[in-house]
């Protein structure tokens, strides 16, 4: 995207929100596919270097969004040999980033402003090197609790 808009100025937010997703729109499917498909590639070598062991029987949680349920995207995970869990329809209070990550991100960057695409990339970097491992760790128990609240309801709405 950096490049597609690259040389471009904008008068303000809307305009750049107009020429995004513009840009979003143009991508096309084959574009989000062969970017998972590039992360599920990088996966499989860190599970490869870090724990071998596990490389016949890892499991995927991941949502069901176009790009990770194409056809070229399950494959390419097939190759692999991995397990992917089944996942119920998009539902944000149990979508590990949504309910667990991105609101505490979000009150952490509140407030700041950012010259630059780099700015905010530095300054998440730092917010999520700051979380520490105990915050990860809440999330992950958090999220099975709140898994097994959804299916004690049936597959109702869960609060927090």
């Amino acid at each position: 995207m950096k490049d597609g808009l690259r040389g471009q100025h904008f008068p303000d937010n809307d305009a750049v929100i107009a020429a995004v997703r513009k840009w979003l729109a143009s991508a096309g499917a084959d574009f989000y596919g062969r970017g998972i498909q590039a992360l599920v590639h990088r996966w499989q070598k860190c599970i490869t270097n870090v724990r071998p062991e596990k490389q016949t029987t890892f499991r995927l949680q991941h949502d069901n969004a176009r790009p990770h349920t194409s056809l070229a995207t399950t494959a390419h995970i097939a190759k692999f040999g991995w397990t992917v869990l089944p996942h119920p329809p998009y539902s944000p209070e149990l979508a590990p980033s949504d309910f667990h990550l991105f609101g505490p991100m979000k009150d952490g960057l509140r407030g700041q402003h950012f010259p630059d695409n780099d700015a905010v990339i530095a300054a998440v970097r730092k917010w999520l090197a700051s979380a520490g491992a105990d915050f990860y760790g809440r999330g992950i128990q958090a999220l099975v609790h709140r898994w097994q609240k959804c299916i004690t309801n049936g597959g109702d709405y869960v609060e927090k």
